[in-house]
């Protein structure tokens, strides 16, 4: 099992000054490191179709309306489920999680790979490799440590990717991306990606 992990959103919460009033964290599941391979296949394909390099970074808030809608419609039929936690901040209490940027991506993290109803098991981590080599060191060393235990083990092990060298980072950072935006009800486009994919996702959990 292979996991490929992305947020939309941002951690602040002066939301009267232009920070999102949701938060997502989706992950891509793979059962089968054998879909993964294939599934990158469609999304390099994908890249072609639109007259994109193979080096281009697909990224939900990049590409114009009727290319994400394309992007969704070549990959709904992959072998890959979602499971995200959406985190309305407004209904978030905490001074700590409030005010400590990687305390607050830790915690939601480690939650939704928590809950997940006996459905990850021992499974490879990847998340972009953003943040300084002391931060992953901490990440890496409390996520084991929540998340394992001697009667069962969710994670194998957690590496940082390059997102601009991994589609399958950029592909969680387009379902991360459509799960966020159907909570802005504001955008006229805000329910058209995740119809495309529903049968994908298997836990959307709001988090309170």
């Amino acid at each position: 099992m292979i996991i490929f992990i992305d947020e939309s959103g941002d951690s602040g919460f002066k939301i009267e000054r232009g920070s999102s009033e949701a938060f997502v964290i989706s992950l891509v599941i793979f059962d089968e490191e054998l879909e993964a391979e294939k599934t990158a296949v469609k999304i390099k394909e994908f890249k072609k179709s639109i007259n994109k390099s193979i080096n281009y970074e697909i990224k939900f808030n990049n590409l114009k309306r009727s290319d994400k809608v394309k992007f969704f419609e070549e990959i709904k039929d992959c072998h890959f489920r979602v499971r995200s936690i959406v985190v309305i901040k407004e209904k978030i209490y905490s001074n700590k999680l409030r005010t400590d940027t990687k305390t607050y991506y830790n915690f939601f993290l480690k939650q939704v790979l928590e809950h997940n109803n006996n459905t990850i098991l021992d499974a490879k981590l990847r998340l972009d490799g953003f943040g300084e080599r002391k931060f992953k060191r901490a990440m890496t060393s409390y996520l084991r440590q929540n998340l394992n235990g001697a009667t069962r083990k969710i994670m194998n092990n957690l590496k940082f990717v390059d997102s601009k060298e991994s589609v399958l980072i950029q592909l969680s950072d387009m379902i991360a991306g459509s799960i966020h935006r159907s909570y802005q009800i504001e955008k006229n486009d805000s329910k058209i990606y995740k119809d495309i994919i529903k049968e994908r996702i298997e836990d959307e959990w709001i988090y309170n």
